[in-house]
């Protein structure tokens, strides 16, 4: 019977990360909340399939209405939306945006387009996570709602469509009470949205807190809804996953350094192991030396033709492991140095004879795989190859490539 894989989520808590974990399809539940806020800082990852949740403070939600009812088209329409409100998210930062449907009408669709401020120095685990999303997407929520919690010591707000997130926004009020200030700032960001033609009336308002003296009377009086105090629910993993996928430029850098390393290693294992292979190969030129020798003086032993040329082709056998510039490992040297540095573009397979090159990767950039292509076709030390590089295909995680070298040989060539 197969081990069932754990489950793993960071979420942002009221002072620090949260750790919540789950078997299978069961519920997740509390493994651990820290008062760490640098997701770099964490310790003590559980093992298993990691997404991590962004705080709301991380990206800027922008809902808009689009005259469409056509998915293929919402990433273009929110992204000139969004020039016209001046986001411009680095396109050298990876996937930082992302479109999700709230409502859907006749030729009328309602959006939430969000953009992810580029994670900083801390900003992410030392685990590498699988997947990410939003944490004001995680949480169960009916209705028309309007819910508010702390992440990291300030209130923040998420406003609700029939349980589907319409607007998240991060404030400036630390206060231990959901007070005036705060009602008011809400109460500012529903005219702004108003004004954009985004008209959200929530019918109640849920505060999520663990303390059991809050007085929720502020937000009553000001935004003049019914308000209800209970602690956060147990997050879900939100459906479907969102396609935001930041560029981990210092992890990009330790898998380089990695791969170097491992080059390294490989490179001095497959010289010692030439080394021993040259050492065999002295002594058979010694013996093949001192045969002609004898072959002249000693006519009467005959030797069998046929094992002599035997021993012969046993010789030659061992000329693609004796000349470096067959090994494989020296050939994968010559095409990790066509990778652009710092490009995120990496090898998943990597197939490699004297004869016959097939590589299997990966890129967030169409442009690295271009440039990675350019590369290995005007590259010296493998010019003896023919490549085969075709375009690339598109994925959730950016673009994947498939490419063949091969030596031409006599009944290849024309």
């Amino acid at each position: 019977m197969s081990k069932t894989t754990e489950n793993v989520l960071l979420v942002p808590g009221e002072t620090g990360w949260e750790i919540w974990t789950r078997q299978g399809d069961g519920p997740f539940t509390l493994a651990n909340a820290t008062g760490i806020p640098r997701a770099g800082d964490l310790t003590a990852i559980p093992n298993g399939d990691l997404t991590l949740l962004f705080p709301v403070r991380a990206l800027t939600a922008v809902p808009m209405r689009v005259t469409s009812d056509d998915d293929a088209l919402f990433p273009d329409l929110a992204a000139l939306h969004a020039e016209r409100l001046g986001l411009r998210p680095d396109p050298m930062a990876g996937q930082l945006t992302d479109v999700f449907v709230v409502a859907r009408a006749e030729e009328n669709t309602a959006l939430l387009s969000v953009f992810l401020r580029p994670p900083g120095d801390g900003d992410m685990p030392p685990k590498g996570p699988k997947a990410f999303d939003l944490s004001a997407r995680a949480f169960p929520v009916t209705g028309d709602t309007l819910t508010l919690w702390k992440e990291f010591g300030r209130w923040v707000f998420g406003l609700y469509h029939q349980g589907k997130l319409v607007y998240c926004q991060a404030t400036s009020v630390d206060a231990s009470q959901p007070d005036a200030s705060l009602a008011r700032e809400i109460k500012l960001s529903l005219i702004q949205l108003a004004m954009q033609g985004m008209e959200i009336e929530p019918s109640r308002a849920v505060v999520w807190s663990s303390a059991t003296d809050l007085n929720p009377a502020a937000l009553r009086d000001i935004l003049r809804i019914q308000v209800e105090v209970t602690p956060r629910p147990a997050p879900l993993t939100p459906s479907p996953l969102s396609k935001l996928l930041p560029a981990d430029v210092r992890a990009a850098r330790r898998a380089a350094q990695q791969r170097r390393n491992l080059i390294t290693g490989i490179a001095a294992a497959v010289i010692a192991y030439l080394g021993i292979i040259g050492w065999f190969g002295y002594g058979l030129w010694k013996d093949v030396s001192e045969t002609k020798k004898l072959l002249a003086a000693a006519e009467e032993a005959a030797p069998d033709a046929e094992e002599y040329n035997l021993h012969l082709a046993k010789w030659d056998e061992l000329a693609p492991a004796i000349d470096l510039k067959n090994s494989p490992v020296d050939i994968l040297n010559r095409i990790a140095t066509c990778i652009p540095p710092n490009s995120g573009l990496r090898l998943k397979e990597a197939d490699i004879s004297a004869s016959e090159i097939k590589l299997r990767g990966e890129a967030q950039q169409l442009q690295a795989v271009n440039t990675f292509s350019l590369r290995l076709t005007k590259h010296n030390e493998l010019a003896n190859f023919t490549w085969q590089t075709p375009e690339p295909s598109q994925s959730t995680r950016g673009w994947e490539f498939v490419f063949t070298g091969e030596v031409p040989t006599a009944e290849t060539q024309p």
